[in-house]
């Protein structure tokens, strides 16, 4: 229970540090003064409304669960753990620090405390997640979320990136993303490529081969997707509603639907945590009675 108390404390904590960075940041009070592009603001305020509306009340609702001992806690503070540590490590690095005027160095503190803040809940949970003790997926449902992880990687890797690292790759580079912020478009690059659809491809491929280490990873790995593919949609649609040269309806649209789909199959692989749950302590109070009644 201590370590479940724990886990909840620092989740309440993250949900407390992502509504301050979202108050002070472009979407509200506009403190926070990025060094990128208009679009790279765009996107900003399309991903914090995400973070409002989707990831603070995830962290919110699993930090009761962990405070309560709730045995699903620890599998699903993984994925709001590893959005934020995903996120907002960006938001530190993706900044044109010596070309673009901005301050966001004088909130590097900030950031810096929610990306620790999410390390520390994605070990504790990893820590108090024991794979023997997860329900197991009917084939079905693991051939889905194997399926669902694959398609994420391949849209991932040939639908918002491949176009655009042909291009930058070229010998003379057109696209508005690269020119305005190529840190970005760099740090961006490297963490889908290199760590969002390999792992993506990995547990999807170890769920349909039915592979038992597979399952620990792909909690946390899909519920992580499907908050980042809704923070994702959320720029999306925000470079929509600006305005935005960059902006692609099929794109926004597209990354919805992937958001969407990935929601129900997280959402069929979360359930038997709670009705694992519900079956233990309905043992434990039979067992129980039928002590007291024999005694």
């Amino acid at each position: 229970m201590k370590a479940n108390r724990v886990l909840g404390s620092c989740l309440f904590t993250l949900a407390a540090l992502i509504v301050g960075y979202a108050v002070l940041g472009p979407l509200i009070l506009n403190v926070i003064h990025f060094r990128t592009s208009v679009s790279g603001l765009n996107q900003v305020r399309g991903g914090d409304l995400a973070a409002l509306v989707v990831v603070v009340p995830v962290c919110v609702g699993v930090g009761v669960l962990a405070w309560r001992g709730h045995r699903a806690a620890p599998v699903l503070a993984l994925a709001p753990a590893f959005f934020a540590m995903y996120t907002y490590s960006q938001l530190i690095l993706g900044n044109e620090y010596l070309h673009l005027p901005g301050n966001i160095e004088r909130f590097f503190p900030l950031l810096l405390s929610m990306f620790i803040v999410a390390a520390a809940v994605a070990m504790l949970g990893w820590a108090l997640t024991k794979p023997e003790k997860l329900p197991v997926s009917s084939p079905r449902l693991a051939r889905g979320s194997g399926i669902t992880l694959v398609v994420i990687a391949a849209f991932v890797a040939l639908g918002l990136h491949l176009p655009t690292l042909v291009d930058a790759l070229g010998d003379h580079p057109s696209g508005a993303a690269y020119l305005d912020a190529p840190t970005l478009f760099w740090v961006v690059k490297f963490y889908d490529l290199g760590i969002v659809v390999p792992a993506a491809l990995t547990v999807g491929i170890g769920l349909l081969r039915h592979q038992p280490w597979a399952r620990k990873p792909a909690y946390a790995i899909l519920g992580a997707y499907v908050l980042i593919g809704w923070s994702v949609a959320g720029m999306g649609w925000s470079m929509l509603t600006s305005g935005d040269p960059e902006a692609s309806v099929a794109m926004a649209v597209a990354v919805t639907g992937i958001a969407c789909a990935g929601a129900v199959f997280a959402f069929f692989l979360y359930r038997p945590l709670f009705r694992a749950t519900d079956s233990a302590a309905t043992s434990a109070r039979a067992e129980a009675d039928h002590v007291l009644a024999g005694s």
